[in-house]
């Protein structure tokens, strides 16, 4: 007996925070000029959104305000993420009144995987008629616009999203493998599709394959040649072909863990700002490894600079001691940031990374430590986790929170990154 065709959706919500925003506001999004945006960080700041009908108009999406053209009036939202939280939960039990949780997927706040195979006959619908059901019952519950890709794998019903359902009336695209080759084999450029970057297309340029046709009548041996065990996507993905299911993912567990925190800075900022900053981050994330009861002998960081150079540095380094405690690990990153930043440089990106993290039960320590001051802090430590537990993350600020140019405060109060209201 061969297993039964599989049916996957992957829903998208509609330009999604400008869609809440204009929600919010009583308005409709396919007629109201909005983005989300926060003015305070200057004209350069970028949207995170713009409505469907500033899309109608030729404003991009992710651009930034200072390239909105003048001629254009529109409403500026400021970003509130906890919102938008609120109504991505309340859009996911929607799925829940008609799909069990394991088979839907939370891809990203506004986009969704769902396995409907087994529920077709149970409601008595085709695809195209359980999508157009999910998709009015989202507009009415939350009044949010969503589009739909259908199709026989998760890639396919991926792709049917990003390139089949815009080009429809109703939102909703569907792909099978021989659909996928009939009517997108050819289309360009490869960047559009999932999981090809820019940088994989340029490669691909340069053996003249422009094209899923191209890829799939190029030799296997080059691509092997030329991307590694990364072919095999590649050449599956040109076919219209996945293995990979919603089981699969639901039971994947990873083999490395990690911990790992990333900011752009509101301004230029010079090497000792930089340096206080990361010494934030690196607060933070032993604060993270301790609330998990992990620790970590292996710290990773980077450094962007300003736009106008595009350029960055980074680093990691093995330390002797296996641990969770911010004094312990300090002087590894100070040395690594002092090595690798450049001092002549202004800085606008920082990141750090607590790699191979390992169960507290793992903990070491060199010939070198001092005991008595670990078993102090860690204490001092769990005492400030439980107030800002009970209280909130800004109920203890240490003293270089409070220099010019700390940004944990401020970032305290936001989720991803942006205002958390």
């Amino acid at each position: 007996m061969t297993e039964k065709q599989r049916i996957y959706f992957c829903i998208d919500m509609k330009c999604f925070y400008a869609s809440v925003e204009c929600v919010e506001r009583g308005l409709n999004p396919f007629e109201t000029p909005l983005v989300v945006a926060d003015e305070t960080r200057g004209k350069n700041a970028l949207c995170l959104a713009v409505s469907p009908h500033l899309k109608s108009l030729g404003v991009k999406n992710r651009c930034r305000l200072s390239e909105i053209p003048s001629s254009i009036k529109y409403i500026v939202a400021k970003p509130r993420m906890k919102k938008y939280i609120d109504y991505a939960a309340d859009i996911y039990d929607v799925y829940l009144e008609y799909l069990s949780p394991s088979d839907i997927h939370v891809y990203s706040i506004d986009e969704s995987f769902l396995d409907v195979t087994d529920y077709l006959g149970l409601y008595r619908k085709t695809p195209y008629e359980f999508a157009k059901f999910l998709l009015a019952e989202i507009a009415k519950n939350k009044r949010i616009p969503a589009t739909c890709g259908i199709g026989t794998n998760l890639y396919l019903a991926k792709i049917a999203l990003d390139l089949t359902a815009k080009k429809t009336k109703d939102g909703i695209g569907f792909l099978d493998e021989d659909l996928y080759k009939k009517t997108l084999w050819t289309h360009r450029p490869l960047s559009d599709f999932w999981q090809i970057s820019s940088g994989i297309s340029a490669r691909l340029s340069k053996y003249g394959i422009f094209d899923m046709k191209g890829i799939a009548e190029t030799s296997e041996e080059l691509l092997y040649k030329v991307f590694g065990v990364n072919a095999e996507l590649l050449i599956d993905h040109a076919y219209g072909r996945e293995s990979c299911t919603l089981a699969d993912i639901k039971n994947y567990k990873s083999k490395s863990r990690s911990v790992s925190f990333s900011q752009i800075l509101p301004s230029d900022y010079d090497y000792e700002k930089a340096a206080l900053v990361m010494d934030e981050m690196l607060l933070a994330g032993c604060q993270e490894m301790m609330k998990r009861n992990v620790v970590t002998d292996s710290v990773g960081i980077y450094i962007g600079y300003s736009d106008f150079s595009g350029l960055s540095d980074g680093g990691t380094v093995k330390m002797t001691v296996k641990t969770n405690v911010f004094s312990a690990i300090a002087p590894y990153v100070s040395r690594l940031f002092s090595e690798k930043a450049d001092k002549n440089l202004p800085i606008r990106r920082l990141g750090i990374t607590f790699n191979s993290v390992s169960s507290v039960s793992n903990e070491t320590y060199d010939l070198f430590t001092d005991f008595e001051k670990i078993r102090k802090e860690k204490e001092a430590e769990k005492t400030v986790l439980g107030l800002k537990t009970r209280f909130g993350k800004n109920a203890v600020l240490r003293g270089m929170d409070f220099c010019d140019g700390a940004t944990a405060a401020e970032r305290n109060r936001l989720i991803g990154g942006h205002n958390g209201e």
